[in-house]
């Protein structure tokens, strides 16, 4: 019976590029839509920008530009991630959008009727600088247990401790270094805690679905009882009232009737589920009233990651709840990526850039592959081997699937002018291509994603098999027109081989949709993409073979990885020394607009004296053509001497922030050169600008 699917994956923060995760999981979920497709079903596949909340306010605001200026930069991007990897969004919209404020809003005075919104008075920490509240990410100071300096405001990254941010010795916003002061604030609270939601919510966590299918994975579901408890009396439940409001400053969504209070950006957010599906169903004129209705038989189908299970399996599917509006019938959580065992790192070139990728020339369909035969329907973390990976994708890809193809097409339009012929049982064939495809087709409904690519790779290898034992270059051998026997036979088996690829083309379509287009189109002559019962239909002809996928080469793995990687990489293979200028990778690549936020000026060393009780640090006075003169601080003590600099030219980081030092305040940075290991040179070079530089003038 045919189903009617509303299918979403996790909205990115528009404060920078995608990375693999996203990509990941967009890969994932196309997957799964396109064999629900092929199935027959009706599939709303939409996505959007998360745009809101103070990271990307400030970003901004560092940069000189609005947030929807921001969010827009980002947003041109995407198609190239998108297009490049083959994944088909019917549409994608903002959270940033009339239809989010008018459903947010919605939400929010629904929720407040059924007595779930009040409001509370908190202190919070207060940039008196800023002017605004700061979220415990703005605030840093020493860990209140292991005295770690520099720690945020919910826990200590060396000890690991967790803490409230009053806890900090000396905190200190990080947004402008200015000591916060605690402020009192009315706050708006969902009540969560309210015995409605948690009954809701134990019954909705440990329910089915519309078919039969229970909402949540096994390990899902345990986490949400360590929130909600099994249910049974005296199990205690630890679910805390959660705070919606943030005041202004604050990109978002104003609350209605309150001046200068905006939703919390995870209130808003998933909302953008439903007004992406708005704007989709006002495009092409769908009824969105009647798919998100509480009684429709829409299923409602989110893919996210496993580090926001807590929105998605609690409070999301309160707030649709109890504003009138249908629950997701699915969450699919899956792990996160890591690189030969080791979580994602830029420095350490276990990074990988899926733009760089597609750069490189890689084909598309490579990671899609490899994905897809790593990942399962459990919450299991996926590991990108590059060894593994030219494995799986030359071995299983080229050398088991495509090879049938390759040999067998040749002797088919060579001798017998395209045309197929089977000997064995029609209906036998047809049932079994049938039976394999329903089997691949369930899997992957299931998200049992590699299962289903281990059992097409077992059919590659019969049909493989059967080839080779037949030896039909064997048969062709001296082939004459009138061998009609031999001829039969040669037709018989390479007929059995080419039947068998289609069908396994039809398995591999939602996975590798463009090469199945090629397949469809180009060599069986389709006017359309395969779907899943075209596995059981016995084809007939075949127009001549085209090539279809290029070998992995090692190299382009070398590549793939940002630097430093690559060059070490290459070094190592050569048995070479790295080249790593000055004993350090170069940093990441950035742009114009980063570099000139740098201000660098030339400055006059007017002074310079030693610093009592440092065996680093001189103690300069600049002149940088402001009419005053600045203090700095800089560890340059162990290669020159004060009277040395004194009158001297250099450069200086004239925007940097004062520093408050043991010593005093610092006001900016000289620019001085050295070698990152001081075994290969102890010298540090102060730097010069050329002769006729005046201070404050900018270098640019």
């Amino acid at each position: 019976m045919s189903r009617t699917l509303f299918v979403t994956t996790a909205l990115p923060y528009a404060n920078g590029s995608f990375h693999i995760g996203h990509i990941m999981e967009y890969i994932q979920a196309d997957i799964w839509v396109r064999s629900m497709r092929m199935a027959g079903h009706t599939v709303h596949f939409v996505g959007a920008d998360d745009t809101h909340g103070a990271p990307i306010m400030l970003k901004a605001e560092s940069e000189g530009i609005t947030p929807q200026a921001l969010v827009a930069r980002y947003g041109a991007e995407r198609p190239q991630y998108l297009n490049g990897f083959h994944i088909k969004f019917d549409h994608w919209h903002s959270t940033d959008s009339p239809e989010n404020v008018a459903l947010s809003q919605d939400i929010y005075r629904k929720l407040r009727a059924a007595d779930l919104i009040e409001t509370r008075s908190i202190e919070q920490f207060y940039d008196p600088v800023k002017g605004m509240f700061l979220a415990d990410r703005y605030i840093k100071g020493e860990c209140p247990k292991c005295h770690a300096k520099d720690q945020y405001g919910d826990s200590c990254e060396v000890c690991g401790a967790v803490y409230a941010p009053t806890e900090l010795i000396e905190p200190y916003s990080a947004l402008t270094k200015a000591k916060p002061i605690l402020k009192s604030s009315e706050h708006f609270f969902f009540k969560l805690s309210d015995p409605r939601c948690v009954e809701f919510l134990q019954s909705w966590t440990t329910g089915e679905n519309l078919q039969g299918n229970k909402r949540l994975q096994s390990e899902v579901l345990a986490k949400t009882r360590e929130w909600l408890g099994h249910g049974k009396e005296g199990d205690e439940v630890n679910l805390g009232d959660w705070d919606i409001s943030r005041d202004a400053p604050y990109f978002g969504i104003e609350i209605p009737d309150a001046p200068g209070k905006y939703f919390y950006v995870w209130l808003d957010a998933p909302v953008g589920y439903l007004a992406s599906l708005k704007s989709y169903c006002d495009k092409i004129g769908l009824d969105f009233d009647a798919l998100i209705d509480p009684n429709s038989t829409t299923e409602q189908v989110h893919f996210i990651g496993k580090d926001i299970v807590y929105f998605h399996a609690l409070f999301w599917p309160a707030t649709l709840k109890f504003s009138g509006r249908k629950t997701p019938d699915q969450l699919n959580v899956h792990g996160f990526i890591t690189v030969s065992g080791e979580k994602m790192s830029k420095s350490r070139g276990t990074g990988i850039s899926p733009l760089r990728y597609l750069e490189l020339g890689m084909n598309a369909e490579w990671l899609r592959y490899y994905i897809a035969a790593k990942l399962n329907s459990k919450v299991e973390d996926i590991d990108f081997n590059a060894e593994d990976f030219i494995a799986r994708v030359n071995s299983d890809l080229v050398g088991k699937y495509i090879n049938i193809a390759s040999r067998a097409a040749n002797f088919i339009s060579k001798y017998f002018d395209g045309e197929l012929k089977f000997s064995g049982d029609h209906a036998a064939l047809s049932a079994g291509w049938t039976q394999a495809a329903e089997r691949v087709r369930a899997d992957i409904e299931a998200r049992e994603f590699g299962r289903a690519i281990r059992d097409i790779m077992a059919q590659a290898d019969l049909i493989n098999q059967a080839f080779d034992a037949a030896q039909p270059w064997m048969v062709a051998k001296g082939l004459q027109d009138t061998d009609t026997e031999k001829r039969a036979l040669l037709q018989d088996i390479c007929s059995n081989a080419l039947g068998g690829f289609k069908a396994l083309s039809v398995m591999l379509a939602p996975i590798l949709p463009e090469l199945a287009h090629r397949v469809a189109i180009d060599l069986f002559g389709l006017d359309r993409e395969f779907v899943w019962s075209d596995a059981g239909q016995i084809p007939t002809r075949i127009n001549g073979f085209k090539h279809l996928m290029q070998r992995v080469e090692p190299n382009m793995l070398e590549a793939l990885f940002e630097p430093p990687a690559a060059p070490i990489a290459a070094a190592v293979k050569a048995n070479e020394p790295a080249l790593i200028p000055g004993g350090e990778p170069l940093a990441e690549t950035i742009s114009i607009d980063d570099f000139v936020k740098v201000d660098l000026r030339v400055a006059r060393i007017v002074n310079c004296e030693h610093v009592e009780g440092s065996t680093k640090l001189l103690r300069l006075t600049l002149d940088v053509g402001e009419g005053r003169h600045r203090n700095v601080f800089s560890g340059i003590k162990a290669a020159y001497q004060p009277e040395q600099l004194i009158g001297r030219m250099t450069v200086m980081v004239a925007n940097l922030a004062p520093r408050k030092m043991k010593f005093g305040v610092s006001e900016g940075m000289v620019l001085a050169a050295s070698h990152a290991d001081e075994k290969v040179d102890g010298g540090i070079y102060l730097l010069d600008p050329s002769t006729g530089a005046q201070p404050g003038m900018r270098i640019h």
